[in-house]
């Protein structure tokens, strides 16, 4: 087996995402940030929520075999949310939260579990295209919202306001029914996730990628799926990354691809089993 990965932040904003792995798991969070001009109710900030979060399932995931990886995921979600109850408003709508990616490979199954929009691809034998895996509620939900969003030019003061109350406006959504969830303070978020397995000796290679890595292929459109894992594949994660750097710099104002944010965290992980 090999794995690597790669992580990089939007230019002049810390890191909110999370790679992690140990010999049989792997773990990608991409945190939702606080846009500038709204509150938040926790002191500790998005990069400690992911960092906790993260290090608690790569724990759970590795310790007991026979938990499954939603009851791992609740598990983690509730004891992060007790390292800062007592000091945090939890319940305050701007309270850290992220989407999640785990993996998990048994001797016989590889286990999977996706939370919000991050992307999972499985290489998959006799299969030309890998599986896909990404939840997309939170795009159905936000689509109407985005049109004010979309229609202004990105970095301009009107499209920051306009991305801030898109951002305000699915926060009513998050983490309720005919909404979308994320990992955040409810333990039952976790049975809200996409969850399967497939045999082991079936999955030749898969990449975890946060939605600032994948928008290569699901919004700039510059490569397929099969490609980026061919690309993944012979180059790495850094080349990937690379590219979406590439491309967001071609497209400062958001005029060819429409986007909350002209540059966003970008995490790449690909995981080679055979």
């Amino acid at each position: 087996m090999r794995l690597a990965f790669a992580t990089e932040a939007a230019p002049g904003r810390p890191n909110e995402d999370f790679a992690g792995a140990t010999p049989n798991a792997a773990v990608l969070l991409d945190g939702v940030g606080t846009p500038v001009g709204s509150d938040a109710g926790c002191s500790h900030g998005v990069p400690w929520f992911v960092q906790a979060l993260g290090s608690s399932l790569l724990a759970g995931m590795s310790r007991d075999e026979d938990t499954s990886l939603t009851e791992v995921l609740a598990d983690g979600i509730k004891a992060v949310a007790s390292l800062h109850d007592s000091t945090c408003d939890l319940t305050h709508p701007g309270s850290p939260s992220a989407t999640v990616v785990m993996l998990r490979r048994t001797a016989s199954a590889v286990e999977w579990l996706v939370l919000a929009d991050s992307v999972l691809l499985l290489d998959v034998v006799g299969t030309d295209e890998p599986m896909v895996i990404c939840d997309e509620r939170e795009a159905l939900v936000g689509e109407p919202y985005r049109k004010a969003m979309d229609a202004l030019a990105a970095g301009t003061p009107e499209h920051v306001a306009a991305h801030r109350a898109y951002v305000e406006t699915l926060r009513d959504h998050r983490n309720r029914d005919g909404g979308f969830w994320v990992a955040a303070v409810d333990p039952l978020a976790a049975d809200q996730a996409l969850t399967g397995s497939v045999p082991a000796d079936t999955v030749k290679a898969a990449a975890l990628l946060s939605d600032g890595a994948s928008r290569l292929v699901d919004r700039f459109a510059l490569a397929s799926w099969r490609e980026a894992l061919g690309l993944l594949a012979l180059t790495g994660p850094d080349e990937l990354i690379k590219l979406v750097r590439e491309a967001e710099t071609s497209d400062l104002d958001g005029a060819r691809w429409p986007r909350g944010k002209a540059f966003d965290d970008a995490t790449a992980m690909f995981w080679k089993f055979f």
